[in-house]
């Protein structure tokens, strides 16, 4: 799940965009004793300015070697990009960050948000990297022209719940085949068992015993893998907006559906308190407005500077992002006024970042070194995301399988939220034809023997639900420390005062609060 935190980098394409090639990664944990991968744990981190033109003067970037795949380690590296802020006063080592996704920059992530983190260079050197298949580490990529195919071909198989998709789930397997082209050896070893190893070479190079870490949305997954894997190296641990470890995709997606949609009614009596709201004082008129708003783009898109139409699937895109803070809500309010009065879309697709197109380019590089930020596809983000999800989930139900549950699932999918269902509902196909991913995370994280580690759950996520913190800190074991958000938008550090205090204080200091403890329903300065 994309944290809070990706607001300002993330493309307009919908989670429901590519459907990507993925393998199923072995459940063997290596660790730094083994002779092969000793030469991996005894690098240093080189640091020097990061190239960029909006790149911080106080922000300096390294990088890290590692295993193409390690299951067998002499055939071949990457090299995974990091940036970090220095510590200001007595270092005690480094905390590692990562916001989500997945399939998010870190990087770019930490040029501009690093203010918030800022409190942590107190003893820490703050530290971010790029996951491998990731912004400037070998980042993966479906080719140009494929985004399109792979949206049309999700929507069609969504809406042919009465019918037989089986053509379009063969042309998945063909989209996954244009993604296996363009994103090179690392696709096939990008998913979060091979991320949680990388992070632990991480902690070897930068002087670490043990890992200090804070993950936010599917951060919270990475953390809690990498607990599993090294158990006695968990150092201080904080996971903000807990995702899921059991449940399959298209559970998610019914999870995510209605976080979104109680999101979304949560805006609109905001909204329609207001004379400005472009949908009304009612806000149960406004509901049903913004579904026909929705099916009204889809039937007609409307024009965009980006040559490409802005749809009501686009829509529902920006409203996924805008909904996660509300201090986006009266940019929300704003920009859907734009479109409704004047057909003007630009606030929306710049509520997402952009609408994201294909990179054409042939030169990036395929020798494992870093991908220079200018050589970034446009795609990477979704095409990551769809890759990592894939790879994590083991579940791979036949054409005959999802043929005979595809009508059951719409209508499942459309009582969780007329605005979001039909958005949501291709998680069900996203990894169609595609090697099983591993079982790890599912049967192999839980009862971790490891230092306590902070849980944040917010009551009112869109993205990542309470219960999956609850449902977490129980696979977790006796480990597992809850603090419980009672407030709006996903992810609790960057909006309420009190988490983000108390996630400092733990990450400083060791204090950690009692199990079950609450922070009040309130907004940060």
């Amino acid at each position: 799940m994309l944290s809070v935190h990706h607001r300002r980098t993330l493309t307009g394409t919908s989670l429901a965009t590519l459907a990507l090639l993925a393998a199923g990664l072995p459940a063997t944990t290596a660790t730094a004793e083994e002779p092969a991968l000793s030469r991996f744990y005894d690098q240093k981190v080189g640091w020097s300015a990061c190239a960029g033109m909006e790149m911080p003067e106080d922000m300096q970037c390294g990088k890290v070697t590692v295993p193409l795949d390690y299951a067998h380690p002499g055939r071949g590296t990457l090299d995974v990009a990091l940036a970090r802020y220095r510590a200001t006063g007595h270092k005690r080592g480094s905390v590692l960050l990562n916001f989500g996704g997945p399939g998010g920059s870190g990087i770019a992530q930490l040029a501009v948000g690093g203010k918030d983190f800022m409190g942590l260079t107190d003893n820490y050197d703050v530290v971010t990297f790029d996951p491998r298949g990731v912004g400037q580490s070998s980042p993966v990529s479906c080719g140009e022209g494929t985004a399109g195919a792979a949206e049309a071909t999700d929507a069609e198989s969504a809406d042919g719940a009465d019918g037989d998709p089986r053509e379009e789930l063969e042309q998945l397997r063909k989209v996954a085949g244009e993604c296996e082209k363009h994103s090179g050896p690392v696709l096939p070893h990008i998913g979060t068992v091979d991320a949680a190893r990388d992070m632990d070479v991480m902690r070897a190079a930068l002087g670490d015993k043990k890992l200090n870490y804070l993950g936010f949305s599917y951060g919270s997954r990475l953390g809690a893998v990498y607990s599993a894997q090294f158990p006695k190296r968990v150092g201080r641990m904080a996971l903000d907006g807990v995702d899921t470890l059991t449940e399959p995709l298209t559970e998610q997606g019914v999870a995510g559906a209605e976080g979104q949609q109680t999101a979304l009614e949560d805006f609109l009596d905001w909204c329609t308190k207001d004379m400005a709201c472009p949908f009304g004082q009612d806000t149960r008129l406004a509901r049903e407005q913004v579904v026909q708003l929705v099916e009204s783009l889809d039937a007609r898109p409307v024009p965009t500077d980006f040559g490409r139409p802005f749809t009501g699937q686009d829509l529902v895109g920006a409203l996924t992002q805008a909904l996660y803070s509300r201090q986006l809500w009266p940019t929300l309010q704003q920009s859907l006024s734009a479109l409704v009065e004047d057909g003007d879309s630009r606030g929306l697709v710049q509520l997402t970042g952009g609408v994201a197109l294909p990179d054409t380019r042939q030169d990036r590089r395929r020798d494992g070194g870093l991908t220079p930020p200018e050589e970034v596809p446009l795609d990477n983000l979704p095409a990551a995301l769809m890759a990592i999800n894939c790879a994590d989930d083991p579940d791979r139900p036949s054409a005959d399988r999802i043929t005979k549950d595809l009508g059951r699932l719409r209508a499942e999918y459309e009582e969780a939220s007329p605005v979001f269902g039909r958005y949501r509902l291709a998680q069900v196909l996203m990894c169609y034809g595609r090697p099983k991913g591993t079982d790890f995370i599912r049967e192999r994280v839980r009862d971790v023997k490891s230092a306590k580690m902070l849980l944040v759950g917010t009551r009112g996520d869109p993205a990542t639900p309470y219960r999956w913190t609850e449902e977490t800190a129980d696979r977790l074991g006796s480990a597992a420390v809850v603090l419980d958000n009672r407030g709006e938008g996903h992810t609790g550090y960057a909006s309420s005062k009190c988490v983000h205090r108390t996630v400092d204080d733990f990450l400083l200091y060791g204090s950690l609060p009692d199990d079950g403890s609450s922070c009040g329903s309130e907004l940060r300065d």
